[in-house]
């Protein structure tokens, strides 16, 4: 049977009021502001859904008259938590290097007055504990993951979904930009980096084809090097997750030097832990994992002496154990809620 002209009307009109309400229901529950939108133009929070929540809590094991460091603020999910189990006398430090996340962080956390925010990157931790004067502290979380906002927000060039200028950075000061990366670097680094960060097995052709695209035009916008990944990429092959994922995040990567100070920062921040201090690592890439599972077995210290001694000759010495022997991964229910939770890896460690 077909629609008259005022059935047609008052169906498309009860449509645009159901599209309208979708949108105001997933606004409501990205709890957003009036100051960020996403690619649909629906306005959005910084917020960085925190994973692992509850097993972070625990992990910390907090002390409430305690000093603690969250070492990626972000949002402040997990500092918040952190902070309503602290006394008056307790202390927490939140560190980002994004202005925008301590902007957000200092509205999530305006109700506690213990709490200080500081403008700088967790690798350099140790030297932003001395100039607070601090020399010790109790605890300290790393939150190695991208926030949503990051990600959704159009300006910052995260994001392969629509058309925004190639940024990336974390760091709105820092000079290196994901358009410098792709406009600059050799075929081969280009190739490196998008095989070693995001584990891509087709990291040469993309390489090779965004050097061919620049030699007519440089590459300016997330639209452009899309395209340029997507032809690279047999279409058979782009079954797993969207074709661009794995070049964006080595991308991103780089542009952050997330990766090579990771080891360092991890020994750092078990330095100035106290005896039964406890860091808690949440990882989302293999080469961060093992970098961090690597630092606490150097960490943790080997004794080389064989079984049969009745003590230690080695001279081996220990900064701690490793709480988690395996890593702790986010819950069946967690992953279903929040998908960035499932390649979330939480290490623990404890000083001695």
């Amino acid at each position: 049977m077909q629609k008259t002209k005022l059935q047609k009307k008052k169906f498309t009109n009860e449509n645009k009021a159901k599209e309208k309400h979708t949108k105001e229901i997933k606004c409501t529950k990205d709890k957003c502001t009036k100051d960020f939108f996403d690619l649909r133009g629906v306005k959005l929070k910084f917020e960085h859904k925190p994973v692992m929540l509850e097993e972070c809590i625990n992990g910390l094991n907090i002390k409430p008259d305690g000093i603690y460091v969250d070492g990626t603020l972000g949002g402040a999910g997990h500092s918040k938590e952190i902070a309503k189990r602290l006394s008056e006398k307790g202390l927490l430090i939140g560190i980002d290097r994004d202005e925008e996340a301590l902007k957000a962080a200092k509205e999530n956390l305006k109700e506690f007055q213990n709490v200080k925010f500081v403008h700088n990157n967790h690798d350099n931790i140790k030297e932003i504990i001395e100039e607070l004067n601090i020399e010790k502290v109790d605890g300290i979380l790393l939150d190695l993951g991208v926030s949503s906002y990051q990600l959704d927000e159009k300006n910052r060039g995260f994001s392969y979904l629509g058309e925004n200028e190639l940024d990336m950075r974390m760091d709105k000061t820092q000079e290196l930009t994901a358009k410098t990366v792709v406009n600059t670097y050799e075929e081969e680094q280009l190739a490196n980096l998008i095989y070693e960060y995001g584990e891509e097995k087709f990291s040469r052709r993309i390489a090779k084809n965004i050097c061919e695209y620049r030699k007519q035009k440089q590459i300016e916008t997330t639209k452009e090097l899309v395209e340029i990944i997507e032809k690279s990429i047999p279409k058979s092959k782009q079954k797993d997750g969207h074709p661009a994922k794995r070049t964006f995040q080595a991308i991103r990567i780089e542009v952050n030097d997330e990766i090579k100070p990771l080891y360092k920062t991890v020994q750092n921040c078990i330095s100035i832990l106290k005896p039964q201090g406890r860091l808690c690592i949440i990882t989302f890439h293999s080469l961060e994992d093992r970098a961090v599972k690597n630092a606490y077995i150097e960490a943790k210290g080997k004794c080389t002496c064989p079984k049969d001694l009745p003590y230690c000759v080695c001279g081996a010495k220990t900064e701690g154990k490793i709480i988690t022997k395996k890593p702790i991964v986010a819950t069946k229910e967690e992953q279903e809620e929040n998908s960035r939770s499932k390649s979330a890896k939480l290490r623990i460690f404890e000083k001695e």
